[in-house]
């Protein structure tokens, strides 16, 4: 459970700076940010699956870069299902997302090196024989 509230916090604060990095992306608040960050989890969960397999004959003529389109088709049906999160512009529409994952690989992993003995349950000094 605290793993999902940390992977929800962390996609949320990486949301944040793609507001304040990517031009044509507005989040109005954090709650926002985080109901954003839920709805990008379902949205990737029910949605990007079937829209990379019906884009995958595309996916393979253009060598992997359509998969820029699909994260941003699913960065978008986010963005229309949250008020207060909205998306505008080309740029948003391809930058977004990839920016958002590189926020959140680098939120993540600082949060799993500092609260691994949080989601483990024990401490987090290490031991040496």
């Amino acid at each position: 459970m605290m793993g999902t509230f940390f992977t929800w916090l962390a996609t949320a604060l990486s949301l944040l700076i793609v507001d304040l990095v990517v031009p044509g992306v507005d989040i109005a608040t954090f709650p926002a940010a985080l109901i954003a960050a839920v709805a990008i989890g379902l949205v990737n969960a029910s949605v990007k699956p079937t829209l990379s397999f019906l884009s995958m004959p595309l996916n393979f003529v253009s060598l992997g870069t359509f998969s820029l389109v699909v994260n941003g088709i699913c960065f978008w049906l986010a963005s229309i299902l949250v008020p207060g999160f909205a998306m505008r512009g080309i740029l948003a529409f391809l930058l977004a997302p990839v920016v958002l994952s590189f926020a959140n690989t680098f939120i993540s992993k600082y949060f799993a090196e500092r609260n691994l003995g949080v989601l483990t349950g024990s401490s987090s000094e290490l031991k040496t024989n």
